[in-house]
């Protein structure tokens, strides 16, 4: 996108800013939590001590028993993605998380967020013009 407007051409898509904000998992939570929307409890630092990922698993409920998801800062399509239901499970699912997402991507930097065992989210895709119009193309059931 910004080689495109650097030639001088119009980009089909978001600005290079929008892009690389959304692309990393933390940089985007970061995005969402100073504009106001509501998170999951999670930790999405740049701390990516055992001892850090520990604490943080525990804030989000695995103390009291509650699940809690590792995820891969970068990447997708569930790599790097693991479900942590107890404390003693916690050290090996941050080390196989840490190296399939490194292999992935290049990045084993993890997320942590509680889990919830029966979710589901929609997604709509938004399309907007440089002179106010836009379209949706619905909804899509995930």
């Amino acid at each position: 996108a910004d080689a495109v407007a650097a030639a001088g051409l119009s980009f089909i898509g978001p600005p290079g800013s929008s892009m690389r904000a959304m692309g990393s998992k933390d940089a985007a939570k970061r995005l969402m939590e100073a504009a106001g929307v509501p998170l999951l409890p999670g930790y999405h630092g740049e701390d990516q001590a055992y001892e850090t990922l520990s604490a943080e698993a525990d804030k989000c409920g695995l103390a009291d028993g509650h699940p809690v998801l590792l995820k891969a800062v970068l990447g997708g399509g569930g790599k790097g993605m693991r479900i942590v239901r107890s404390q003693g499970e916690l050290l090996a699912a941050i080390e196989s998380a840490q190296r399939e997402a490194a292999a992935s991507f290049g990045d084993a930097r993890l997320l942590v967020e509680r889990y919830l065992d029966s979710a589901r989210h929609i997604e709509v895709q938004v399309f907007c013009d440089s002179l106010g119009g836009a379209v949706h193309l619905f909804e899509r059931d995930c």
